[in-house]
């Protein structure tokens, strides 16, 4: 694995830092905003203005790396999210961080498509599953150890806005110095709504509900601890173990959703996060049941977008699944989007546990769907099914580096 990843490791360490300094952004405002009087239904808009900001990155991010290059586009989409960290610094007004918030989006977004159509190119058949499982440890553990940068600011609330956008910058470096030369963008071609509904009902409802469940939690999880009595370093922690929890629990489900109906797995994936979230909802204080409930979380609902993604291309042509994960992440932004703003009404109407009662009445939306999906069709018998693999959900690119799908190294030299 060494030696596969070697050739990239400059983008590995490109994205862990990138990760690293902007993936606890959405905690700490969160908790700004909160700390400054603000309203959950506020606080929810302005995580919803960065995932919008996703939304965008993703469909017009790409243009702009095709007209000056990936390293020029990087540095451009790197050195304004850098600044945007640190207009946080300057003044709390929700318009204004809601404004940067969109900025942070779609610089991510072309951060993804840079990276990803990079990592890509260099990936080949014998490496492209390394290479894959290689982005997604850089890009959790950058989240996750993020998270601890929460409680640096002592008693000058500048500073993690300083030692984000530090680390950001930094992040140019590994790509600027590279003697690597980079390939234009790949692109996924158009696949309707309707036909992937039509295709895989189950998997299209499951990766919004999913959007609508991880969105909400990003924007408000930290706000929702917080009042049930956590610290700020023990909010960082809770944070960083339902990331590093995500990570950890992806496999074992992949892997059960392999040897049987994958229907039933996403099922019983949504249903045990219903009853997660329910308990969590119901806690009154904090303690280390909350810590370990917050576990079990993240491994089972950062699983269910690649179980749905799985579930998706079990039932479309292999020249199908490229097109069709564009559609895919568009989905779950456009519930990442929405989720923010249905938790921040729970919260607004049940303070205690709102954000969890919310997301376990998504969760139970989706199950009980999957359940009817099961009755009106049968199941891709378990020989016919595409192995699982863990995919980060970031932009459709990602997706011509699963090594499932045998046109995938084809379709990025055709579209390079």
């Amino acid at each position: 694995m060494l030696a596969a990843i070697s050739p990239v490791r400059s983008l590995l360490l490109a994205i862990f830092m990138l990760m690293a300094g902007s993936g606890f952004m959405a905690t700490l405002l969160s908790l700004r905003l909160e700390r400054a009087g603000q309203g959950t239904i506020v606080i929810g808009a302005v995580a919803t203005a960065y995932f919008a900001g996703l939304v965008v990155g993703a469909l017009r991010s790409g243009r702009i790396v095709r007209r000056v290059g990936h390293i020029r586009a990087f540095a451009a989409f790197v050195a304004l999210l850098s600044a945007s960290t640190l207009g946080y610094a300057q003044i709390i007004h929700p318009l204004l961080w809601s404004g940067l918030r969109l900025i942070d989006g779609f610089c991510v977004a072309g951060v993804f498509v840079c990276l990803e159509s990079w990592l890509n190119e260099r990936a080949d058949a014998a490496s492209r599953g390394s290479i894959l499982a290689a982005y997604m440890v850089a890009l959790y553990c950058g989240q996750a150890v993020g998270q601890l940068l929460l409680g640096a600011s002592g008693d000058l609330p500048a500073v993690p806005f300083q030692l984000a956008s530090m680390l950001i910058s930094l992040a140019i470096i590994p790509l600027c110095l590279t003697r690597n030369s980079a390939p234009p963008p790949a692109e996924a071609a158009a696949f309707g709504t309707r036909t992937l509904f039509a295709a895989s009902p189950l998997g299209a409802v499951g990766v919004m509900t999913t959007g609508l469940m991880l969105g909400a939690f990003y924007g408000l999880a930290a706000v929702q601890v917080r009042r049930l009595g956590f610290d700020l370093s023990q909010t960082a922690h809770f944070m960083m173990i339902v990331i590093l929890g995500g990570v950890i629990l992806q496999w074992p489900l992949g892997r059960i959703s392999d040897r049987y109906d994958r229907r039933q797995v996403i099922v019983l994936s949504f249903a045990a996060t219903l009853c997660i979230s329910l308990v969590i909802s119901f806690l009154s204080s904090v303690g280390p049941w909350l810590l370990i409930l917050g576990t079990m979380f993240g491994g089972l609902s950062f699983a269910l977008y690649p179980l749905c993604v799985a579930h998706c291309n079990d039932r479309l042509h292999a020249a199908q699944r490229i097109a069709a994960s564009g559609r895919l992440v568009l989905l779950y932004s456009v519930g990442a989007a929405l989720g923010p703003i249905g938790g921040a009404i729970f919260m607004t109407g049940w303070s205690s546990g709102g954000l969890f009662l919310f997301i376990a009445l998504c969760a139970g939306g989706a199950a009980a769907f999957g359940m009817w999906r099961q009755t009106a069709t049968p199941p891709v018998p378990a020989p016919e099914q595409q192995d699982f693999q863990i995919l980060p959900r970031t932009t459709p690119i990602a997706s011509l580096l699963d090594p499932n799908t045998p046109d995938a190294a084809v379709i990025g030299e055709q579209q390079s």
